[in-house]
This record gives structure tokens, sequence and C-alpha cells, in this order.
């Protein structure tokens, strides 16, 4: 299993409804370099890709993503990778399972013509993605976050378990937040609608991983603002074909 699989598997498994293509293909890009990270096969220097050894990978997609580095100097920024390698790479993944197997088409109604929803069927890759997302694993939970996907349950669930030292001394812990750290409530509130690993960067002695999750984020709002952008260019573009 490779952290992107685990990452479209969980988007498949927890997410309300599916992330939009072009962030989770700019979020599993990321996640490939950080497995490559960890099989030796790149290093970062700064913010560019330099090519290692290569690792005998038993994941296609991996070892295609091995292929297609550049290595000559100079080097790939981590940022060029994310968009080059990120194009289309959503439904290459979602592909792939369903070659291996680990997807079923289900139909819609009696007729079997039709074509359904993709599902998950149960597989040991999804239990052992599920088994990573359960134990919270930094990495992935940072990817996932940084495409919208959070654990709505352990959040309640935590919420429920604070709340009776909460009620014991509210008093106290409001003064204590108001004269120590004035910015604890504000920072705690607005943390849920951030697509930043939030200030918790994954438990490694390599900040390289770190570089990776703040360049996906930086993408992921780089996307956004494009977006925005067409779609301001656009109503301007129909206002005017309107005669406004």
């Amino acid at each position: 299993m490779t952290t992107a699989r685990d990452l479209i598997i969980t988007a498949m498994d927890v997410a309300p409804g599916p992330p939009a293509a072009g962030e989770l293909s700019l979020a599993l890009a990321g996640a490939e370099l950080i497995d490559l990270l960890a099989a030796e096969a790149i290093r970062l220097d700064d913010d560019r890709i330099v090519p290692g050894h290569r690792p005998a990978l038993t994941d296609p997609l991996l070892d295609q993503a091995t292929e297609s580095l550049t290595r000559e100097a100079p080097y790939e920024t981590v940022a060029d990778w994310l968009w080059r390698r990120g194009l289309g790479l959503a439904p290459a993944y979602l592909s792939a399972l369903e070659t291996d197997g680990q997807l079923t088409r289900r139909r819609r109604g009696l007729l079997p013509f039709r074509t359904g929803w993709t599902a998950l069927v149960d597989s040991p890759d999804r239990r052992l993605a599920g088994e990573r997302w359960a134990a919270q694993e930094p990495v992935l939970v940072a990817l996932a976050a940084a495409v919208g996907i959070r654990d709505g349950e352990t959040d309640e669930a935590d919420e429920a378990a604070e709340a009776p030292d909460e009620a014991a001394d509210t008093t106290a812990a409001d003064e204590a937040a108001d004269t120590e750290t004035p910015n604890t409530k504000t920072s705690a509130a607005e943390a849920p609608d951030t697509a930043v690993p939030d200030t918790e960067t994954p438990d490694t002695a390599d900040d390289a991983v770190e570089t990776v999750l703040v360049a996906v984020n930086e993408a992921l709002l780089e996307l956004e603002a494009v977006r925005q952008r067409r779609s301001i260019e656009q109503d301007a573009f129909d206002n005017v074909w309107r005669g406004y």
C-alpha cells in the first residue's frame, strides 16, 4: 500500500461527498513524493526534487512517478511536480483500483445497462487504509484535511470528552485564555476551516515532508484562486453578452 492509495480510499470511505478531482489529484501527487522520500528515491534540495536510486516498487503508479522524475539539473521544484504529475492523477488511481478489483459499479434501478456509481469493495487494502486513518496517522490526516476530509466523529468525541473539564472550571479557563493566550480561542475556532495541515506537522525527523505538505496546500489555494478568477471573468462575459 502507498500513501496515495490510502488517500484515495480514505476519500471514498470517509468524505461525505467525493472531493473535486483537481484537488484530489494535487494531493495524490504530494502523497507520491512523500512515499518516494520514504523510499529514498528522492531528496529535497530546498524545494527542488533531486532523484536518488531507483528502488524496486510494487505499485505501478508510484513506479511511474519515479520514472517521470527530472534527472538533470536544474531539478524540478515540488510545486512544478504537483501541477505536472497531478494532471489527471485522481482518475488514474481510480482506474488502477478498478483494474485491481477494488472497485465495483453499482447499478441504478433495475436496468442492467445503466451505469451506477463507483463503490469500494471489502479488501485488505481498504482495511489497511481504514486502520491508518483510525490511527490518525499524521501524513494521511494532513493530506486528507488539505482536500477537506476530516474525521467528524473523532472531533465530536474529543469535544464530549473535554466538556466535563470545561464545565468544572469555566471561569478559570476563561481567565487563563484571556491573560495568557489571547488568540487561543480564535485559532481553535478557525482550525476546522483551514486546508493547511493546521499547525501540526507530521511526526517526522525530515523537514522534507513538511515542505511537500506546505506546497500541496499552496497549490490548492492557487487552484481555488484560478477557479474564482475564471468564474468572475465568465460572469463578466455573460453580463456583456446580455447587454448589462
